[in-house]
C-alpha cells in the first residue's frame, strides 16, 4: 500500500468526492457565495411558504371576494342600473353595461387590498412580532435581498389573486374581449406594486403600531376605493374630490384594465400616463423601502 492511500484524500480530493453518484455539499464559502446571488430568491421561498399558515384567507380572497362582489355589484346593483337606461361610453360611441364597466374596477381593488394587507402588519412583524428578517439578515443575505424576496413572495400572492379573479370574470361573461382582457392581470398586479411598495416602505419606518395601519385604512384605503372610478366614471364627480382619483393608483390601474378589458377609447398619451405613473410609484416605494430597511437592519 502506498504512502498516499494510508494518508487517505487530499483537501482538495474530498471537496470533490461523490457519494452514490451525487456531488458533495457545497462548501460554506461556496454557500455564502450563493445566498448573496440568489438571496431575494431564497427569501421569497421562504415568504411563500409563510403564506401556508393563513392559507385559508388566502383561499378567501381569492375565491371569496370575486363572488361577493361579483354578485353584489356586477349583478345586484347591475340589474338596478341597467333598467334605469344608465349607458357607460366605451370611448367610441357605444356603450357598455355596467357588469363589464365595473369588472376592471373589481379586478384592480382586489390587488390594491391585497397589498394594503401584506405591507402594513406584515412588514411590522418581521421587524418587531416574529422578528422574522434579522435571522436572514445574519446570513449573508444583505437586508436589499428581503425587500426584493418580500416583493417576489407578495407578487405571487398577487398573481394568485387576481388571476383567479380574472377567471371568475369570464364566467359571468365580464370581459368583452378575453384575447386581450387577460393582460388585465399584470395590469392590475402593477396597479398593487405602485400602492403597495411606497406603503411598505412607511411600514418599515414605523417601530411602533399607534394606529397608523388603521388610519392608513381609513383615510387612504377607502376613498381611493371610493373616488377612483371605481363604480362610475371620475368625470361624473365633482373637481373638489376628483383629484384624488388623478393620484390614485387604482384609478390609473383601472382606466388600463377597460382599455384591455372592453377596448375602452382614450388617448395613446393618457394611456402612456397611466403606465408611468404605476411605475414611477414603484420605483420610489422600491428605493425608499431598501434605505428604510437598510436602516432598520443595518446591513
Amino acid at each position: 500500500m502506498t504512502e498516499q492511500q494510508l494518508s487517505g484524500p487530499t483537501p482538495a480530493e474530498a471537496n470533490h468526492h461523490t457519494v452514490l453518484g451525487l456531488r458533495s455539499p457545497l462548501t460554506p464559502a461556496q454557500t455564502a457565495a450563493r445566498a448573496r446571488r440568489f438571496g431575494a430568491v431564497y427569501y421569497a421561498e421562504h415568504w411563500i411558504r409563510r403564506m401556508r399558515g393563513y392559507a385559508w384567507t388566502v383561499l378567501m380572497t381569492a375565491v371569496g371576494t370575486p363572488l361577493v362582489y361579483l354578485f353584489g355589484m356586477g349583478v345586484g346593483l347591475a340589474s338596478l342600473v341597467d333598467t334605469k337606461g344608465a349607458a357607460f361610453d366605451a370611448g367610441d360611441g357605444t356603450t357598455v353595461s355596467y357588469l363589464v364597466f365595473v369588472a376592471p374596477a373589481l379586478l384592480a381593488t382586489a390587488a390594491i387590498m391585497v397589498s394594503s394587507e401584506e405591507n402594513t402588519y406584515t412588514v411590522m412583524g418581521g421587524f418587531k412580532w416574529h422578528r422574522t428578517y434579522y435571522g436572514p439578515n445574519a446570513s449573508p443575505l444583505s437586508s436589499e435581498q428581503l425587500v426584493g424576496g418580500h416583493i417576489i413572495g407578495f407578487t405571487v400572492r398577487l398573481l394568485i389573486t387576481t388571476g383567479t379573479y380574472f377567471a371568475f370574470l369570464l364566467l359571468f361573461g365580464a370581459v368583452e374581449q378575453p384575447a386581450t382582457g387577460w393582460l388585465m392581470i399584470f395590469t392590475a398586479i402593477l396597479g398593487g406594486l405602485a400602492f403597495g411598495l411606497p406603503l411598505m416602505a412607511f411600514s418599515a419606518s414605523l417601530v411602533e403600531d399607534k394606529g397608523q395601519f388603521a388610519m392608513v385604512q381609513r383615510f387612504i384605503v377607502m376613498p381611493l376605493f371610493l373616488f377612483s372610478g371605481t363604480f362610475f366614471p371620475l368625470e361624473s364627480l365633482p373637481l373638489a374630490v376628483r383629484w384624488i382619483g388623478w393620484i390614485s393608483p387604482l384609478w390609473h390601474s383601472t382606466e388600463l384594465g377597460r382599455i384591455l378589458s372592453y377596448g375602452y377609447a382614450e388617448p395613446a398619451a393618457l394611456t402612456a400616463v397611466h403606465l408611468a405613473y404605476l411605475v414611477l410609484l414603484a420605483a420610489v416605494g422600491w428605493f425608499l423601502a431598501r434605505r428604510n430597511y437598510t436602516r432598520r437592519l443595518g446591513k
